[in-house]
């Protein structure tokens, strides 16, 4: 190596080291000099770029959620419900989270509204959801966590998730009479978690969630809470059961509901106040344990809420011309007359809520199982209710980062409604630890005598 290069590698040198000691004191320090400084370190073109900068940065990834509802009519779930359950569920475009919602998983009856809560219906249509999300997608699946959450102090942690999954996972295989070599965790866990899921009487809500975001992303503060309004304002019969939950940087909320039925002048009234109901008193309690000190105690307070639901809200036209309009499938001349587009229109309790275009038929009532007509209507039939249908089956969302991508029905005769679901593209925000400003500066190395 020559003198003059020398001497001008020399001064490079002395240069970077003369800027490097005035910056010791900034905010943003170099990379200490050292032979697995790798990390911060990068090549480009013989030159050695070195981060100065570590402000935090967001960044907003995109998501799809599918939000579903439906009202059972208090039947059990059935195995030959799998080929409904995968039309409803939409499975050819498969969602990142599945958010389910049930009303009547039981009847209404007395001893299911005052008694004790029983778990078996929420388990078993959770045990038939998961069935069909990982058959469709994760291969053979067993799951421990089927049965609903019983208190509203639930919590998921997912820092210790895995240890104690692989547990769980274990012990259930082994109760199977497979050996331990015989198992793999992949073969029984699925492409999709079950994160939460909570009943109350008949509402029953059930959160999936694709395994591969519990890696990319930091999902915490799972918590549930239930709401009860029904008879005498306080009764399980109607209510609600929600979720709340972080995903990376972005609170979720889903308010799963079945509100007062009736179409009689003035019931709207009583679903309205339920409403407020359900705002003013669900809530999810901050605990000494959580991550995120300023996690949402309200519904309100979350960066994006779903509400769906066996909602109610009935049409203000009489039955003959509901059914006329319905016969034309003139869907936006009897939305003019929908309960629930008014609150919306209106701002009501609802104020500032979305609702997608509704291009399908009114989901209730139908007449029976295994029926395509709808209840009632002339001539009329003994023993059949007379119900003017309606859109009682809704999904509505409030928050930024929300683009609803498709919204419709689907034709299950399981019940005397018709299941609802809705595909959303979300933005959540992914807080990185750092972003780098990069300088670059000539690579160097220890000057030898020539």
């Amino acid at each position: 190596m020559g003198n003059k290069e020398r001497k001008s590698r020399r001064k490079v040198f002395r240069l970077w080291f003369s800027k490097r000691r005035s910056r010791a004191d900034a905010a943003s320090h170099l990379s200490e000099i050292s032979d697995d400084d790798g990390q911060d370190d990068v090549y480009m073109n013989g030159l050695s770029v070195m981060s100065l900068d570590r402000r935090p940065c967001i960044l907003n990834n995109e998501l799809r959620i599918f939000v579903g509802t439906w009202n059972v009519a208090g039947r059990s779930p059935v195995g030959s419900l799998a080929v409904d359950l995968d039309e409803w569920l939409n499975l050819k475009e498969a969602a990142d989270i599945y958010v389910l919602g049930f009303q009547e998983i039981v009847p209404l009856k007395p001893k299911t509204v005052i008694g004790a809560e029983d778990p078996t219906e929420a388990t078993n249509w959770n045990v038939l959801v998961g069935k069909t999300l990982n058959s469709k997608y994760g291969g053979a699946w067993l799951t421990p966590m089927v049965n609903p959450i019983t208190s509203d102090n639930y919590r998921y942690d997912q820092a210790t998730e895995s240890d104690s999954r692989l547990r769980n996972d274990y012990e259930i295989v082994s109760a199977r009479g497979l050996s331990r070599t015989d198992y793999k965790l992949s073969d029984c866990v699925g492409s999709y978690k079950l994160m939460a899921s909570k009943k109350m009487v008949g509402v029953f809500i059930s959160v999936w969630m694709r395994r591969t975001l519990l890696k990319k992303y930091c999902v915490s503060e799972v918590k549930v809470s239930s709401v009860a309004c029904g008879i005498m304002g306080y009764l399980g019969n109607k209510g609600s059961v929600s979720v709340s939950m972080s995903i990376g940087g972005t609170s979720f909320c889903f308010v799963a509901a079945h509100l007062a039925s009736g179409e009689k002048k003035g019931d709207e009234g009583k679903r309205n106040r339920q409403v407020t109901e359900i705002f003013r008193r669900t809530s999810f309690p901050r605990l000494s344990q959580d991550c995120h000190k300023n996690h949402p105690l309200t519904i309100l307070g979350h960066d994006q809420i779903f509400w769906f639901g066996d909602l109610n809200y009935r049409l203000y036209l009489e039955d003959n011309l509901a059914r006329e309009l319905i016969k034309r499938k003139n869907w936006s001349a009897l939305q003019e007359f929908d309960q629930l587009g008014k609150e919306l229109e209106d701002g009501g309790v609802f104020q500032g809520w979305q609702e997608g275009d509704i291009e399908f038929a009114p989901t209730y009532k139908y007449s029976s199982s295994n029926c395509n007509r709808y209840s009632g209507g002339l001539p009329s039939r003994a023993g059949e209710k007379q119900r003017t249908p309606a859109w009682c089956d809704r999904i509505l969302w409030y928050g930024k980062g929300v683009k609803q991508l498709s919204y419709f029905r689907s034709e299950s005769k399981f019940s005397d409604h018709r299941p609802v679901s809705a595909l959303f593209s979300v933005l959540v925000k992914d807080q990185k630890c750092a972003h780098s400003s990069l300088v670059p500066f000539p690579p160097f190395s220890p000057l030898r005598n020539s």
